[in-house]
């Protein structure tokens, strides 16, 4: 199966939809007066395509296993066509179209068992997908272009003794999102250093710069020091993200100082400098992280 385990927990939904025509009206009022010898045949589809759509896993190699949280069946009449619809939740990683679409499939196929013995005419048509949300796409946003400022902080990197790959991951993060980079630099893991970077952003009208290293418990580690007293708000929430998201996948990622606040308008981030760190760390609150710029803009609108 597809690795989804970089992906994060999200309310997802999907319609799908099937039609059911059958050959005269007298099926129809057999169906709507429940005299099909077989049974009520919209109770029993509808039935079936619960079982079907919970163990669609089962069926469809390549699905994941995934709790089904919501399902719903519904019918509608039209001369000689019943439209079926069929919607189906969960709050996981990854999307539910195919146990939906699974699902009104085996609606369908239940009705055409149950009233072939009285029409010969019965078909099945249009399975297909309405739609789906819920997924990345769902929380990308769709605003200007953004331009971003990388910054590496350590002394080994700086000093040429390591290479880096952490800021490396955050630029490909980065531009997977439709963010420009407007600047890669590495530094050693000093104060001053930091400070400088971060009023270079604000200068150049950056409006995210991301840190990675120097956020661990050694005393060399002095990113979060040179950053908070600089923020005009933390944003507690980017950071819990960050530490739970990693957190479920390393237990050590308890002892990260992630920083994620804002100055102006411009978002600063401080990531670990470790290379699944940094990448678990984007992957935690990117593209979401973006929709912090339309709050931002419409904080400072109302204030007008």
């Amino acid at each position: 199966m597809v690795n989804i385990t970089h992906k994060k927990n999200t309310l997802r939904t999907a319609v799908a939809q099937a039609t059911v025509s059958v050959g005269t009206a007298a099926t129809i009022e057999a169906i709507i007066s429940k005299s099909i010898p077989k049974g009520d045949v919209f109770e029993m589809a509808k039935t079936a395509g619960l079982f079907a759509a919970k163990r669609t896993s089962d069926m469809i190699p390549d699905c994941h296993p995934l709790p089904i949280e919501f399902t719903e069946v519904t019918y509608k009449i039209q001369n000689l066509e019943i439209i079926i619809q069929m919607t189906v939740k969960t709050i996981y990683k990854t999307g539910v179209e195919v146990e939906a679409m699974h699902g009104v499939s085996v609606v369908a196929l239940t009705m055409y068992d149950m009233l072939k013995p009285v029409d010969k005419q019965v078909e099945i048509n249009n399975i297909k997908l309405l739609h789906k949300k819920g997924g990345k796409s769902s929380y990308k946003d769709q605003g200007s272009p953004y331009a971003a400022a990388v910054v590496v902080c350590s002394d080994a990197i700086a000093a040429g003794h390591k290479k880096d790959t952490a800021g490396k991951n955050i630029v490909h993060t980065l531009k997977n999102c439709d963010v420009s980079v407007a600047s890669y630099t590495i530094i050693p893991d000093e104060i001053p250093q930091i400070q400088q970077q971060v009023q270079q952003a604000r200068t150049i009208g950056n409006d995210l710069i991301i840190f990675t290293g120097g956020t661990g418990l050694s005393p060399r580690d002095v990113t979060p020091e040179a950053i908070l007293p600089l923020l005009d708000r933390r944003i507690p929430g980017i950071e819990e993200a960050i530490r739970s998201y990693g957190q479920q996948r390393m237990p050590y990622a308890m002892l990260s100082r992630s920083v994620a606040g804002v100055i102006g308008e411009m978002i600063v981030l401080a990531l670990p400098g470790s290379t699944n760190g940094a990448k678990e760390s984007m992957e935690a609150i990117f593209p979401h992280i973006l929709h912090t710029f339309r709050i931002l803009k419409g904080a400072k609108h109302d204030q007008k």
